[in-house]
């Protein structure tokens, strides 16, 4: 089911006797339509069926409009036009049906030339996202694409249907299926939160990671490299942010709140160090699992919404 943009979500201070630019994100959005300029383009994401089927705590579906209201009233330092393309949400517990709506939708949002910027909802909205990008990429980019994951887990876990721990074997799986490469990397992994078979699962399958304890502000090298390295044979990058990669004291409010995490300075210097070296080549961006259930005084929702602001800055 569509939802189209709310206007109450995006309210936030005037700052009407101050001279200069004074402007906020709630004075710059419009509502996306077939005629807007290319631009940004959230996209919420309304569905924890997948985290509802991965044992985990349930409330991320309220996430989009948890992430809107902090980003309302942040304010503007962007270049480009600003859109709400409204929201999704699933028919009951149809996840299968959810993910390709919203692979239809990200297609849509690529092929009019927009940067989409997808707010979730739990993480299983990763499949959904890779699959919009890569329907776009079938006719349009020749070369292969990659997944660069922020996240405590490595959600390639085998089940019965697919869930939030399923999403990166699922395109494993569909890249095995249509003879492309599977190109993923995941770092911040918590080594605790991750069971033997899943590390071993990532081995097999050439996956670049990189655990939580290997990355701090003071020791960026080996994932800065690492990161450079993944990119550049790309033709085009997807970027997913788990927020479950972050501190429990920093990001409370997530199905699966991290021991250890990596602090936001250095996950801000990789998303800025991603931005150099993907460039245009970075083509869509999604954070997952925010559950404003589980929140702190907005906490979670204000370092989401700074994050958005991170993704966006170089644009």
């Amino acid at each position: 089911m569509f939802e189209p943009m709310k206007t109450g979500l995006w309210q936030g201070r005037v700052d009407s006797c101050e001279p200069g630019d004074s402007r906020r994100w709630h004075d710059l959005v419009q509502p996306l339509d077939p005629e807007s300029a290319p631009g940004i383009a959230l996209l919420g994401l309304c569905c924890d069926e997948g985290v509802r089927r991965n044992q985990g705590r349930v409330g991320a579906r309220n996430g989009p409009n948890a992430i809107r209201q902090a980003l309302a009233n942040q304010a503007w330092h962007l270049n480009q036009p600003l859109y709400d393309a409204g929201n999704l949400h699933p028919d009951g517990d149809d996840l299968e049906a959810f993910s390709r709506a919203q692979a239809e939708q990200v297609e849509q949002l690529l092929a009019a030339g927009h940067f989409p910027l997808l707010l979730g909802g739990g993480h299983e909205i990763a499949y959904g996202s890779f699959l919009g990008l890569a329907n776009f990429a079938r006719t349009r980019l020749e070369g292969p694409i990659g997944v660069l994951n922020f996240d405590a887990h490595f959600d390639l876990r085998q089940d019965h249907q697919p869930s939030s721990g399923t999403p990166f074997l699922q395109i494993a799986e569909w890249c095995e299926a249509h003879g492309q490469s599977f190109n993923y990397a995941c770092l911040g992994v918590s080594e605790t939160a991750n069971t033997r078979a899943l590390f071993e699962r990532a081995d097999r399958l050439g996956v670049h990671y990189l655990r939580d304890e290997q990355i701090s502000e003071w020791h960026l090298e080996p994932a800065l490299a690492m990161i450079e390295r993944f990119i550049t044979p790309l033709a085009a990058l997807y970027l997913t942010i788990d927020l479950d990669v972050l501190p429990a004291g920093t990001m409370p409010g997530v199905s699966a709140p991290a021991g250890h995490g990596v602090a936001l300075p250095a996950l801000n210097a990789l998303i800025a160090h991603v931005q150099k070296c993907a460039g245009s080549r970075l083509r869509l961006a999604d954070l997952a699992e925010l559950n404003p259930v589980k929140d702190i005084d907005n906490r979670s929702a204000r370092v989401a919404a700074r994050l958005c602001h991170q993704i966006l800055k170089t644009r």
